[in-house]
């Protein structure tokens, strides 16, 4: 009996001691000092991890941080730790001859390739819903410059041996200012430039790029990688064999 009253007592103890030490460190948002920045912090992981669902513009409250994000380094560390991984990836599918007679990987343009901060940063970083008329003439000027790390991931998949198909969302009539833009950020020699046609619109982008990596497989294509900003550039049958997310925390593409 005595020691079943200690058992008890010790059992006691412990969980006493674990509460403890949970009420020490589990602590309510509210508690915290700047609870506008955690919360904007927590609403862009939910973007990247697509918890967010579909939302047309960023919180009022959190401007601030999109932007600091965006125009410090966590952005550009952000984006270089998911080339370094791509690259990784890439070079051990290649190695091993996975990606057969035609290996490809598949890039997204806007905010994969190409960075459109310059645009963002005039419109106020997503605070305000997409224009197309102004976004559209921004890509007119063909000056949006690439992303330093997808500039050199894309350099290298090309020294290893890969096909470079580009899948992007604009359209069709906006071919020679892309090509512009991308021959400007310094991209060049890629295998296809795929943009949307009249038959595309209305398409959302899961449907529209899914159909377009189908064709790529009839083609011969073996799709290795596939890079984007959206998860819509990267879901949907047929998938790579490892699909890349880039931070995009400015709009969202269903």
């Amino acid at each position: 009996m005595r020691l079943l009253l200690l058992l008890v007592l010790v059992l006691a103890a412990a969980a006493a001691v674990a509460n403890a030490g949970a009420e020490s460190v589990l602590r309510s948002v509210t508690d915290a000092p700047d609870a506008d920045a955690l919360f904007c912090d927590s609403w862009m992981l939910s973007v990247e991890t697509g918890n967010a669902g579909p939302w047309r513009q960023v919180p009022a409250r959190c401007g601030a941080s999109v932007r600091a994000y965006m125009e410090g380094d966590r952005y550009a560390s952000d984006s270089a730790v998911a080339a370094a991984e791509s690259l990784a990836f890439a070079s051990q599918a290649f190695a091993s001859g996975e990606g057969g007679a035609k290996p490809a990987w598949v890039f997204d343009v806007d905010e994969t390739l190409l960075s459109n901060a310059p645009y963002y940063a005039q419109s106020g970083w997503g605070l305000v819903e997409f224009n197309e008329t102004s976004f559209d003439a921004w890509v007119d000027v063909a000056k949006a410059p690439a992303l330093p790390s997808s500039l050199k991931l894309y350099n290298e998949l090309q020294g290893l041996g890969f096909h470079i198909i580009l899948l992007t969302g604009r359209s069709e009539s906006q071919r020679n200012a892309t090509e512009e833009n991308l021959l400007f950020a310094g991209y060049h020699s890629w295998e296809k430039l795929i943009l949307r046609q009249p038959s595309d619109i209305g398409k959302t982008a899961v449907q529209y790029k899914s159909e377009r990596r189908a064709v790529m497989e009839v083609e011969g294509f073996k799709i290795l990688g596939n890079s984007g900003d959206q998860w819509s550039d990267l879901i949907g049958l047929p998938v790579s064999t490892r699909s890349f997310k880039l931070p995009n925390p400015m709009y969202y593409i269903s």
